[in-house]
């Protein structure tokens, strides 16, 4: 930012200078070539004074007026002859245009020159011709030139000078906003933008303070919720493995089978909070690869008595060579436990768990038997804020395959087959 500042203005500058320095260059060097044919002109006209009709005869020598280094004075008869000064033995065609009775001036070879008529009794006698070599002028207007470059480039650096102090301004409270809003993006809500002086600038940071604070202050909410409701569950869980655990001792036969599955349950329910505590703090994702093999022992032994209970086989099957992944054990756990509750309360038949090699994905199936899917996938997947609890299972399994950047889909509604998708590490 600071480097584009910097060209944008001095380009500014130097187009600005531009427009405004070649047309006065332009008008110096007609400047300095105007007051040189004035100066020559004064020059001839004065000499026409000096001049005599004796001298224009022949009779007297012509002498002529003393002049400035470089310029040269001649004086022409009637017939076009030289007969003083410096200049052309014969006349050129200034002198010649200047004895028909007009000056002449202009550009004739290297010089300048000027040619002035000479008159007696209202008759051309003669002709005064000065001349000065252009390299002269041509030496002025390049000094002049050379002055008006320096002071160009002086101004380009000034300006150069001025537009870096200027970018630093602009560019150090631009940066760090831009680290503030990274280090907002990782999760530091303390960080506060600094005063820059400048009042756009310093409105954008206090909007971003202010909007850090917020965050922090939902985060903080929304942690203390998720640890209350931990705490508000875990006792009444602990409770009732206390009594179930007394109930236990002594008892035999069916009771104690029962007493044991309720455990289970509550043990399951404890897991299920601490996998959900996890997620919710945001804890960081493990770069252990995920043990698939304890996580499909695990639901073997957590869904194989529910469905059984229903007369409904849970076959789990998996090919060899799976690619290896990164994603959370709590967050696989969750998901599958809301595609088997699904496959349990809504579908029939037998529950298989499909696990495969998906082309550098890992993929797992969970399949039943019940009947045809008819909702579209957009509404079965959208959260509702339906009774008791339901409408709300498939959008958060979702929202953790997402998390943990894999995908969750209906890949057939036929038999009905959910798909989820985590990417090879």
């Amino acid at each position: 930012m600071r480097r584009r500042i910097v060209i944008l203005t001095v380009l500014s500058a130097v187009l600005a200078i531009s427009l405004f320095g070649i047309p006065l260059a332009a008008g110096v060097a007609h400047y300095y070539m105007a007051d040189e044919r004035s100066e020559l002109t004064r020059f001839a006209t004065e000499a026409t004074v000096t001049v005599s009709a004796g001298q224009l005869a022949g009779s007297d020598p012509a002498e002529l007026p003393a002049t400035e280094p470089g310029v040269q004075l001649a004086v022409y008869d009637r017939a076009g002859r030289r007969i003083g000064g410096h200049g052309p033995a014969r006349a050129d065609a200034a002198v010649r245009g200047a004895l028909h009775g007009a000056p002449v001036s202009g550009h004739y070879g290297s010089d300048l020159v000027v040619t002035v008529p000479v008159a007696n009794n209202e008759h051309v006698t003669g002709a005064i011709r000065a001349a000065a070599g252009k390299t002269f002028v041509y030496r002025r207007v390049a000094r002049t030139w050379l002055l008006m470059l320096y002071v160009a480039c002086a101004a380009v650096l000034v300006t150069a000078l001025l537009a870096r102090r200027q970018a630093r301004r602009l560019a150090v409270p631009l940066e760090e906003m831009s680290a503030i809003a990274g280090r907002l993006g990782d999760g530091d809500f303390s960080v506060r933008a600094r005063p820059s002086g400048i009042p756009e600038i310093d409105s954008t940071g206090a909007s971003l303070s202010t909007t850090a604070e917020r965050l922090g202050a939902l985060l903080a909410r929304e942690r203390a919720f998720s640890a209350d409701a931990s705490h508000q569950l875990r006792t009444p869980l602990t409770g009732l493995r206390l009594r179930l655990e007394t109930m236990l001792d002594g008892s035999g036969g069916p009771r104690e089978e029962g007493i044991t599955q309720a455990m289970a349950e509550a043990d399951r329910l404890q897991r299920t909070i601490d996998d959900l505590l996890s997620l919710a703090r945001d804890a960081p994702r493990h770069v252990e690869p995920l043990d698939l093999d304890g996580l499909l022992e695990e639901v073997r032994e957590t869904w194989h008595a529910d469905l059984a209970r229903q007369g409904r086989p849970l076959r789990i099957r998996v090919a060899p060579d799976l690619p290896a992944t990164h994603a959370s054990t709590a967050a696989v756990r969750q998901i599958l436990h809301v595609l088997l509750d699904n496959a349990g309360r809504h579908g029939s038949g037998t529950v298989t768990v499909n696990v495969r090699d998906a082309g550098e994905a890992l993929a797992i199936d969970v399949v039943d038997e019940g009947p045809e899917i008819e909702r579209p996938a957009d509404e079965l997947f959208r959260r509702r804020a339906a009774a008791a609890g339901h409408g709300i299972g498939l959008a958060m399994a979702r929202s953790l395959a997402e998390a943990e950047g894999g995908r969750l889909r209906l890949a057939r509604p036929s038999p009905p087959t959910f798909t989820v998708l985590f990417p090879g590490a």
